[in-house]
């Protein structure tokens, strides 16, 4: 795993505030994270969310040969997944010193607390066993990745269900969950890991740390306990020398963590399983909190309306669909009723809908143009006409008129002077000048 490494300052800076007893996320020394457990539509399946840190495991089974020095016990298999989408420092492919040490300690703290009963898992002694995969995959790592990876771990076991099984003389025969129901698990208890960083030597402890008290710390002690009291896992690394009051005070801590997050499994459990039993929809999706958007939220408002309007909107909403009726504005005659799904058009009757001036004007001069242009038409053969009339275009019309046209249509002088009045002008001045 290669991690950013942090600078000078912020090194100081982080320690300065936890010798403070502060942490950058609110948190006094010994408080967990928030933690969130769901389960999957599928058996076997949880996510844990602790904090920003978010873990998925998966449980499968199938059957399998036993081990030579265990002929009657199954076989329960950890794998831990560490990829680039949780941490820039995970890499694809060969497994990283971090991710095989996640999968040993959690191993040793399943497998060798013997927390499931490996027994019950036997089908055929010597011969076919049931093999218990556990899977676990790092959605996002923002610190104590363990803790979060054990919770999910024995969740999914507790909430899996294996396929039922029957034994007859050599034959096996694997029953569908249509068939009949699967069969769970048997778990005896329930381990889980509490991580506690130390810093300066020891001097200071805090439980949950997180990515970047991490990255400061000395050392770390991981204990693996059940609600019991039992210890099943202990490992202490880094440079620095403990005492036996700091390792008693820190088991204290994790029986209290412990069984919180105990009776936090348990009762996901049982909503999960009430869930299933009423029909309830259940899974990852019925457990995500939807954003809501708030800021453009109004006040319900109250409209008062008259008496008689609301009567009105009630018996509308309570005609029935099955006739329709159609009458015209103005229509004195008896409704025509109609089935339903069909329409009709009326005989027709004088216009009713109002007109304004402009549109009557328009009306008005479009009547004038189509008699004037019915007039053109019928003068002569050679008159060619390219009339647009259109009332509800705003084009304007082109009308074509021949030579007879423009000589029929001269404008006409007035009756004083007739149309040589320009040459009978210039004789009477001559003649004034004789």
């Amino acid at each position: 795993m290669r991690e950013t490494p942090l600078s000078s300052c912020e090194r100081e800076f982080i320690l300065k505030a936890i010798t403070e007893h502060k942490r950058f996320d609110g948190r006094q020394a010994y408080d967990y994270r928030k933690v969130k457990i769901s389960f999957g539509v599928d058996r076997g399946c949880c996510q844990v969310q602790l904090g920003d840190t978010r873990v998925l495991a998966q449980v499968s089974c199938e059957i399998t040969a036993p081990k030579p020095t265990r002929p009657t016990d199954g076989v329960l298999f950890v794998n831990v997944e560490l990829s680039p989408m949780a941490s820039p420092g995970f890499e694809i492919g060969r497994p990283s010193e971090f991710g095989v040490e996640l999968t040993r300690l959690l191993e040793r703290c399943l497998k060798e607390s013997r927390c499931v009963d490996t027994e019950s898992l036997c089908v055929v002694a010597g011969e076919k066993v049931w093999a218990i995969r556990v899977d676990i995959h790092a959605l996002n790592y923002e610190g104590n990745l363990l803790d979060a990876a054990s919770v999910a771990a024995i969740a999914a076991i507790a909430h899996f269900r294996r396929p039922d099984v029957t034994v007859s003389g050599e034959e096996v025969t694997v029953h569908s969950p249509e068939e009949r129901d699967p069969v769970p698990l048997s778990v005896h208890h329930m381990p889980i890991c509490c991580t506690f960083a130390f810093f300066t030597q020891g001097k200071h402890l805090l439980v949950d740390p997180s990515l970047v008290e991490e990255k400061v710390m000395d050392g770390k002690m991981v204990i693996g306990m059940n609600k019991h009291r039992e210890i099943c896992m202990l490992q202490i690394t880094g440079e620095m020398l403990l005492l036996k009051e700091q390792v008693l005070r820190c088991s204290n801590i994790a029986v209290v963590k412990v069984t919180e997050i105990s009776e936090l499994i348990l009762k996901a459990l049982e909503n999960d399983r009430v869930a299933r039993a009423s029909g309830e929809k259940c899974g990852f999706a019925e457990s995500v909190e939807p954003k809501k958007i708030t800021t453009t939220k109004t006040d319900r408002q109250d409209v008062d309306m008259e008496e008689d309007a609301a009567d009105k909107m009630a018996e509308a909403s309570h005609s029935s669909d099955d006739d329709m009726q159609i009458a015209r504005p103005g229509d004195s005659s008896e409704v025509k009723v109609l089935d339903k799904g069909l329409a009709a058009i009326g005989e027709g009757g004088q216009n009713t809908w109002d007109m304004d001036d402009d549109a009557a004007t328009e009306a008005v001069a479009d009547a004038a143009a189509a008699a004037t242009s019915s007039r053109l038409q019928g003068k002569g053969d050679n008159q060619h006409q390219v009339i647009d009339l259109d009332s509800g275009s705003e084009e304007e019309t082109t009308v074509t008129l021949s030579h007879d046209d423009l000589q029929t249509h001269r404008p006409s002088t007035s009756p004083a002077q007739p149309a040589s009045g320009k040459s009978e002008a210039k004789k009477g001045k001559k003649k004034k000048k004789k």
